[in-house]
This record gives structure tokens, sequence and C-alpha cells, in this order.
């Protein structure tokens, strides 16, 4: 239904102002397409104001054929990414991100650990993985053609209207990084002013929780970020959806991404309700062994030599990762976990006295997700004991007092109790 303009938005323009207002501001601002989604209010003309539609456009929306050179023009300028099938060690960081892939609502990885220890070059190595999804064409938020749970208003309103006619076609999971100077405008989406001066339309501009719909979320030094930042991502975590209220005008979008957090344990910690929404928790540590770091060492100075040619040496083994990817993600729907051990997992839960129950849900999506990476279509008591650690290790309570890590009390009654 459409929604009454405020007097404030109107009251913004002048009738014998507003022609000399948008001619002038026409000369300095550059003109630009809009796709309006229909808000009622009242438009200047020359005569005054009359009565008509206010129209609220996603000034971020590319055509097809813009989104096409875009896609292909990044894809040749970019810079060379590290591949993941060469980062050695680190298993467990990586099991996390695979795991999240193969199924997204397992709700993120926070990845703690030393500073030097490849935090963010595994992450960013992700990007080369993702899958291909079903997008709307010219559509910022990423909406799903077939699911209207992640729809942009736009798109939603179309298919309302009765259009079966919206052109789709497929595009990678996007990542988006999330800078930790990042204003809340820029993080939620701000109105467009140009548009008010020039087209006397109120334009909405869409943020960095629109781009990651359906896609990750990645802020590295996570516990460094700015108060309000954190309460925004809470907010858009636990909905799915993100609100902005801006100049009288009300929109929402859907904003449902895997949430990827990295940080250095040294320079703080994170708030408990933010290390809550985590799906799950990966420790990183500094590789001892010297013969393992004089590997590093020596396949990082090579991709850095020729990143090219260093890429294509591991081409097959990335394509053949990719392939695993997606044969997971097919099978995930079939894969099965008996009742015997979904009463396990909860009373490992209940006897560490885990608040909520988070942890039960994202131990049994993780377990399905890790046997359908293996092939198998039935979990394992070896599937939820490689796993539970990285589910449950930021959900207990922290004792002051406490010197053995979380993870291996998780471990410990894992074994007590699946015995």
């Amino acid at each position: 239904m459409p929604l009454p303009l405020f007097p404030a938005m109107a009251s913004s323009f002048s009738p014998t102002t507003a022609p000399a207002a948008a001619a002038s501001a026409r000369a300095l601002l550059p003109a630009s397409t809009s796709r309006p989604l229909a808000l009622a209010g009242r438009i200047p003309s020359k005569k005054g104001f009359r009565r008509g539609r206010f129209a609220v456009c996603n000034v971020a929306a590319p055509t097809a054929a813009e989104q096409e050179a875009k896609a292909s023009g990044a894809k040749e300028s970019q810079r060379p990414v590290y591949p993941f099938a060469a980062i050695v060690g680190q298993d467990e960081m990586k099991l996390c991100l695979l795991l999240n892939v193969i199924d997204p609502k397992i709700g993120g990885v926070m990845i703690m650990g030393d500073r030097g220890t490849g935090k963010s070059t595994t992450v960013r190595s992700l990007v080369d993985l993702l899958p291909d999804i079903r997008v709307v064409v010219g559509d910022p938020f990423n909406s799903d053609p077939d699911d209207p749970e992640v729809m942009g208003p736009e798109v939603r309103d179309r298919i309302l209207q009765g259009d079966q006619d919206l052109p789709v076609t497929t595009a990678k999971i996007t990542m988006v990084d999330l800078p930790l100077g990042a204003t809340e405008d820029r993080v939620c989406g701000t109105i467009d002013i140009e548009k008010a001066l020039t087209e006397g339309v109120k334009a909405f501009e869409p943020g960095l929780l629109a781009k990651a719909n359906r896609g990750i979320l990645y802020v590295d030094e996570v516990n460094l970020l700015d108060d309000h930042l954190v309460d925004v991502l809470l907010d858009s975590a636990a909905s799915g959806w993100n609100t902005v209220e801006r100049e009288g005008i009300s929109i929402s979008h859907p904003a449902r991404f895997i949430l990827i957090g990295s940080g250095n344990p040294e320079e703080g910690e994170l708030r408990p309700q933010l290390l809550d929404r985590f799906g799950m928790h990966a420790q990183v540590g500094t590789v001892r062994d010297a013969e393992l770091r004089v590997k590093i060492v020596e396949e990082r100075a090579r991709f850095d030599r020729d990143p090219k040619g260093f890429r294509e040496s591991y081409k097959e083994e990335q394509e053949k990762l990719q392939q695993q990817i997606s044969s997971a993600r097919s099978n995930l729907g079939a894969v099965q976990i008996d009742h015997d051990l979904r009463v396990k997992i909860s009373k490992v839960c209940s006897e560490l006295n885990v608040d909520g129950l988070r942890g039960d849900i994202v131990t049994n999506r993780a377990a399905k997700a890790l046997a359908s990476l293996k092939g198998r279509d039935k979990v394992t008591v070896e599937d939820i004991a490689t796993v539970i650690p990285n589910c449950l290790r930021h959900r207990l309570r922290k004792d002051p007092l406490e010197s053995i890590d979380s993870g291996l009390l998780v471990i410990e009654k894992f074994y007590e109790v699946f015995s």
C-alpha cells in the first residue's frame, strides 16, 4: 500500500525556487536513471504542488548489459587472489569456511588467532570457490527469483502484480568487505539527495548490507568495530532484514548473509551478543613446524613473483574443490542424522550450560554439511566430534580462573556423553 508523504519532505521544495534549484543542480550533478518503487506524495510543478506519485528508486540498479560488462571487466582487472587450495595448514579454519559455503544457515564463522597467520588471506581466497546463484538482472539486492524471503521490494512488487517475465541470470555469490571506518549510511544505505534536486524524487541508494544479501559479509578486525555498527549487524543478522529510516521514508530490504569475522584476541574481546551470532568459531595458531613454515614462505614468494602462473598451477585442485562444494550443496537436503545422535548433542549442550538453543541447531547443521562434503548421506559420530568444538566453544560462559581452553572442555564433555 502506498505510504503517505510526510509534510517535511514536501516542504523542502518551493513552488518558485524548485525549477531554478533543479536547473542549477543539473548543471553540477550528472543525471541518472531511476526505478520507481511508488510512494505517494506531491511533486512540485510550475503552478505549485500537484497530487501524484512520489517515486523512490534504487539508484544502484544496473541494466543487464551493464551488469554483464561490469562482471567481465572486473574478472579481467581484479587483483589476483591467493588460491584456497594452496593454503598450507589451518585446517580448522578452512573447514569452517567450507561448511558455511555448503550450508549458509550455519550462521558464519568467527576466526580468532595470532597476527600474520593468514586469516584474511584465507577468507578472501574463498571467493574463487563460491558457487553460482540465480539472481534477477539489475536488482541491487541480488534477489532470488524463486524465494520471496530474499527478494528486494521492487522485485516483490512486480511479482505481486503478475509479472512473470523477470530477467534472470546466474552470478557468483558476492563477498563484501566491511571496513572498520565505514559510516552507518554506507552500511545501511541512504537517500540520494541528487535525485531530489534534479528529478524531484527520493532515491534510495543501497548500502553494503544490500550488496551482501545472499552473499558473505567479511569484517576484518571485527573486535575493533564501532559499537553502533555492531548493533546494526546484530539487528540484520537476527532478522535477515535491514530497515532504513531517512528523510521521512522507511525502506526495508532483505539482508541475509554469511557473517565472517576475524581478529586478534590480544586487541580486545567481542561483545557476547555479537559472538553468539557467529555459528562457528575457529582458533588459528602460528605454525611451529620449521619445514612447514619454510614451505609457506616459498609458496608465498612464488605467488608474489608470478601470481597468474601460481594460480594456474593450482587450477585443477581449485576446480576439483568447486565441484565438491557444488555436489555437497545439492545433496545436503538428503543427509540424515539419527535421533539418538541429536539427543546426545543436546545433552552435551545442556551439561555445558550453553545458553539458548543456537548451539544445538548449529551443531546439527554443521555435522550434516560435513557429511555431505564427504559424500555421505548419514551423519556419523566422527562428523559430530569434528565440528562440535567449533560450534560450542564460544558459547560457554567465561570463567576468569579457568586456564583450560574452552574447546578442550567441549571435547571432554563430548566423549563423556557419546561413550
